[in-house]
């Protein structure tokens, strides 16, 4: 299969963007005359000139993007999406094609070896990704939102020179920040960095974390200065094979069990001065940042999952499943769940978009990235749900993917950022807007 990327590059380079006026598949969204991008090549764009359109809109190149990577995850995921559940393992075949198709670069520039799209491409790509397998779909969001993105807005020129092209061409990344007694509170983190004559020794250990068996590039929160709290925590940029580190354990899931989650130990890591991300004591500060753009990430992984489910039940109750002489599909309370479902589906997407590309204007989206999280969860979760039980004894069986999806929607709601955790920042967001 050819490159994605390199197909649709010629687009993206494009000075502007055609209305192509093709009709899409269902629950796909439509083209736009207008792409909100932050590349270089776009910045200089005024988007309150811009005619507003429909929040769901997309560019050329970014609806040829989710049609690529449908495609693409179709054809050469969805024969293997089973068997990775079953073996509770990545195939390294798949990694290697997100990598050949240009899916970890996304949002990196073309001269460290990226795709230089816009946010909103990466968050179609996840989207689609997670239709066909959500596990697939974490791996390449947490690589791209998390770790590219982690290192493009906080490192140096030469941090982009030594680790953009690495985790452009093979090398996957890994985000690393909680630990056994830190999750929701993420500061409370234990794990310390000592300043040596070179560079900086890590002691302590990381638990819970995505692409832990893949990766080979990990960015580590420590703390430099305990006696600072928060403000000494520090970010780090580790390899895989640097003595001292080593993946203690690997964790058995209820869900997205194909995507690897591991305990990660540092026993006298040492680093040179040069692994360090950006400035000391501003960890912290990189970590909020960065999750909150990880968060629309996330809820794209949800809506493609609730969509992927949406799609798998409706075509078997409106085409093979029948009882009382009559398709399952044709009787009206089964239709008005179906509808119900969707209507929550498109309402998540909504959120979704409009976070995406508030973050692409440059505009503040905490709050619409908290609610983008925690409605995609609550609806993946429960369209998920539904759809086991529409498909009766062929939802409730290890045979096709809708039990997969339903236990591979409760992730939603715990990582990168709990629910709670979600309705506390929108409330405190409200509460401040509100108080005299």
């Amino acid at each position: 299969m050819a490159s994605i990327i390199r197909s649709l590059r010629p687009l993206s380079r494009a000075p502007t963007v055609r209305l192509a006026g093709k009709r899409l598949a269902a629950g796909r969204p439509v083209q736009s005359a207008y792409a909100f991008s932050t590349t270089p090549r776009r910045r200089e764009v005024d988007i309150s000139e811009l005619t507003p359109t429909p929040i769901t809109h997309l560019s050329e190149t970014e609806s040829l993007m989710a049609d690529s990577v449908s495609k693409f995850a179709a054809e050469q995921i969805g024969p293997k999406v089973r068997d990775m559940d079953e073996a509770e393992h990545m195939d390294p075949k798949v990694v290697e094609q997100l990598f050949e198709q240009g899916l970890m670069g996304i949002e990196v520039p073309e001269e460290f070896g990226g795709a230089g799209m816009n946010f909103t491409a990466a968050i179609v790509a996840i989207e689609e990704l997670a239709r066909v397998d959500p596990s697939v779909s974490v791996l390449v969001d947490v690589h791209n939102t998390l770790v590219n993105t982690a290192i493009l807005t906080h490192g140096d020129a030469q941090s982009h020179r030594t680790w953009l092209p690495k985790l452009t061409s093979g090398t996957v990344g890994s985000f690393c920040l909680s630990e056994p007694a830190s999750g929701s509170d993420a500061f409370a983190l234990q794990t310390k960095a000592e300043k040596t004559a070179d560079g900086y020794k890590i002691n302590g250990s990381k638990m819970w974390i995505t692409n832990s068996m893949e990766a080979g590039i990990f960015i580590v929160f420590a703390n430099i200065d305990p006696s600072k709290g928060y403000r000494g925590i520090t970010a780090f940029i580790v390899e895989k094979d640097t003595p001292g580190f080593s993946i203690a354990k690997k964790e058995k899931k209820l869900g997205i069990r194909a995507s690897s989650t591991c305990v990660l130990n540092f026993d006298d890591c040492v680093i040179p001065k040069s692994n360090l991300l950006g400035k000391e004591g501003q960890g912290y500060k990189y970590a909020i940042s960065t999750l909150n753009e990880g968060r629309i990430g996330i809820a794209a992984q949800m809506t493609g999952l609730a969509l992927g489910a949406w799609e798998n039940a409706v075509r078997y109750v409106w085409n093979d499943r029948r009882q009382f002489g009559d398709l399952i599909g044709n009787f009206q309370g089964m239709q008005h769940q179906i509808a119900q479902a969707y209507t929550e589906i498109a309402a998540a997407r909504a959120l979704v978009y409009n976070a995406a590309r508030k973050k692409e204007a440059g505009q503040d989206f905490v709050q619409d990235a908290a609610m983008a999280k925690l409605f995609a969860s609550q609806v993946a979760g429960r369209v998920s749900s539904s759809a086991v039980e529409w498909m009766g004894g062929m939802g409730f069986v290890r045979e096709g993917i809708a039990e997969k999806m339903y236990r591979d929607s409760k992730i939603g709601a715990i990582y990168e950022g709990t629910s709670n955790i979600q309705l506390q920042t929108i409330a405190k967001i409200l509460q401040k807007k509100y108080t005299n």
